[in-house]
Order: C-alpha cells, then structure tokens, then sequence
C-alpha cells in the first residue's frame, strides 16, 4: 500500500502541484491540504479519491504559488462609469452636489469584483486533472511494488513447502522410532507387569493416530496451494483473502510441531514458522 505520486503544472502566473504519499492502513485514511478558497470542492475531491484507492494512509497535498502580483480585488470600468454617468445625470437634475458620488459608486453592487472565487473556480479543472495524474503514478508505483513483494511471498510459501517435503520424507522413521520406543519401553518392565498383547496393539494405535500429522500436511499443501491461486487470480483485493490463508496455514504449522514428537521436524517447524512470519509482516503491504 505504501505509494507516491507527484504532479505539476504552471499557467498563468501560477504554479500548481498536487503530491501524494501512501503508507500502511487497514483503511483508507485521507488527509488532504490545500489553499482554503478551494474548500468547497473538498468533498468531490476526497470521493473521487476514496473510488480510486481502498486502502491506506493517503498524505494529499494541493499547493498553489502565485508567479505573479494577485490582486484579489479589481473594478468593473464599464459598471462604474455607467454608475456614475447616471449618478452625475441625478445631481444635476436635482441641484444635488457631486461630492462623494465616486464613493458611493464604488459601494454599488458589481463594481469592486473579488477574483479569487473566479481563480478557484477556473483551476478546479486544473487541479482535478493533477489530482488524476498523481493517482496514476502513485497506482503504477504501487504495481511496481507489488509485482517485487509476489516474488517474495512465492519464495516464501515454496520454502515453506521444501520443509514440509523434507517432513514427509522423515515422518515415516519417526513413526517407527516411536513404535520402537514404545515397545522398548514395555519391554523393560514386562517382567513385572502382565501385558494384553490386543489391548497394547489397540493402545499403540490410538497413540500413533494422536501423533500422526498426515492430515496437516495435506491441509498445508492445500493452502499453500490456494495462496498461489489467489496471487494469480484477477482481482482487485488480495490482502485480506491471502491473511486468512496464511492465518490457516499457522495452524496447521503450529499442529504439526506440537505432534512432531522428533528434534529434526521441530527444527524444520520452526523454519515454517519464520518463514510465515516474514509473509504476515509483507502482507500489511498488500491491497
């Protein structure tokens, strides 16, 4: 989710620029700055980014320079002289004094003008342009991103299942050494001790069955096989779908090496373990 998108533009005595940064949200966070005569067109602004970008913590900044003298007030020439053609006609006509009739011409409505409602209103295109191209490279830059952070999670779940190749291949001698315990055990105190050979077999089983760890495995390689599918899939978000595997594929780790019984899978759960720790904390990277 982390981003960065720039863009600028000068025209007319100004200069434009819309940055935007994007770092690590469960949400979408927005914070927006910009010049307050253009407040009123905050809200258009924040939709049309929310549709753009689901999640995140999104840092808009919307910068206007002036390269040039702003005269925020300028006259309507043609208004006044028509006000004061009829203002003049008025005190003549009523023996009335002149004085101050330019003052009360400039008060009449339409002769001082304010042109920053009329910038604001001519650069909204303007910006609303920047604040598209912006969202485009900050898109490209997090494609960019994220094709680098796929690699690095398919290098992951392989590694994940390259252990879990190497704990198939062990489990078979675990299982007879814990068979071979188990009857070396008995062994030492059968003198002492009057043993039922159906009902040692019986107990042997459901002992070995407790410890067998051959449905993990199979769940594991599933999930580790839907993580691929999800990466592949053509879809928009694939952060929260890919947490919920990962978060599958923990317990059955996690079930594995509490039924390990053995030193040598211990190890190589333990690896499974690092590995999906590093893949959670690339996750929060994703959308």
């Amino acid at each position: 989710m982390t981003g960065y998108g720039k863009s600028s533009l000068m025209k007319e005595g100004r200069n434009i620029t819309v940055e935007m940064r994007s770092l690590n949200s469960k949400g979408l966070e927005l914070n927006m700055k910009f010049p307050s005569a253009y407040r009123q067109y905050e809200f258009v602004w924040r939709n049309h980014i929310n549709n753009a970008l689901e999640r995140g913590k999104v840092d808009v900044g919307i910068v206007i320079e002036e390269t040039q003298a702003d005269i925020s007030n300028t006259v309507n020439t043609n208004l006044l002289k028509n006000y004061l053609k009829q203002l003049n006609a008025i005190c003549e006509e009523t023996n009335t004094s002149k004085d101050g009739v330019l003052d009360s011409a400039l008060k009449l409505p339409g002769v001082i003008q304010n042109t920053q409602e009329t910038k604001a209103e001519e650069v909204k295109a303007e910006i609303f342009d920047l604040l598209n191209q912006a969202l485009e490279e900050m898109k490209l830059f997090r494609h960019t991103e994220g094709s680098g952070l796929e690699k690095e999670l398919v290098a992951r779940v392989n590694l994940i299942l390259e252990n879990l190749s190497e704990i198939e291949k062990e489990e078979p001698q675990r299982t007879k050494t814990i068979r071979t315990n188990l009857k070396e055990n008995l062994q030492a105190i059968q003198n002492n001790v009057s043993i039922d050979s159906n009902r040692l077999e019986q107990e042997m089983i459901y002992y070995l069955e407790k410890l067998d760890i051959t449905e993990e495995v199979v769940r594991l390689k599933s999930h580790c096989k839907y993580f691929f599918d999800i990466l592949e899939e053509n879809i928009g978000l694939k952060g929260r779908k890919l947490a919920f595997v990962s978060q599958e594929m923990g317990r059955e780790i996690n079930t594995i090496g509490s039924k390990a019984n053995d030193k040598d899978l211990q190890k190589m759960v333990v690896q499974m373990k690092d590995e999906l720790e590093k893949i959670k904390e690339q996750l929060n990277n994703v959308l």
